[in-house]
């Protein structure tokens, strides 16, 4: 009877040391997301799932071209993802179907097309950054006041790896 009380207690405290590390994971290192819309693709696809590195940012700032995930400020209890395209301290302006950063124009060949309209231009302010979806003509993104600019302190993480579904496994540049 003692060996059978034995192993229980092990077992319990194996799945109480589990169940802590998970939660320390999720909540400081790594985390699952699901692509929910057609906002980034091609990239990107609706149902697709995906981890995000949450704790990358502590150690380099956001780099231009890096898929994150955030809350927007005007839309609560939602995230979203799109791809950084003006940081701290540029202008950006569209037209003509291009994007400008200090009036030099991007070159982006992960977009599905081009964006519509005209925009800026607008200074992304410090700890600021201004995002899109590579579906240009389908993203409520920076351009939208409800979401707006990005502020560094709401931005979840990097996405990092496709994982979901099977054959669309990729790391994400």
């Amino acid at each position: 009877m003692a060996g059978g009380k034995s192993q229980l207690i092990e077992l319990l405290e194996q799945i109480l040391i589990a169940g802590v590390l998970a939660f320390l994971i999720i909540t400081f290192v790594v985390q699952s997301f699901r692509v929910d819309g057609p906002s980034m693709e091609p990239t990107l696809h609706d149902g697709q799932r995906l981890f995000v590195n949450k704790f990358i940012y502590r150690f380099k700032a956001p780099r231009r071209g890096d898929i994150i995930v955030f809350n927007p400020k005007g839309v609560s209890g939602t995230r979203f993802i799109k791809r950084i395209i003006g940081l701290p301290g540029e202008t950006v302006e569209i037209h003509g179907g291009k994007i400008f950063i200090d009036s030099n124009a991007l070159d982006e060949e992960y977009i599905k097309s081009p964006a519509q309209g005209t925009y800026g231009p607008y200074h992304v302010d410090e700890d600021e950054y201004f995002v899109l979806g590579d579906n240009r003509t389908n993203s409520s993104d920076s351009r939208f006041p409800y979401v707006g600019m990005v502020e560094k302190n709401f931005i979840a993480g990097k996405a990092f790896w496709v994982y979901w579904p099977l054959n669309k496994i990729r790391i994400l540049a």
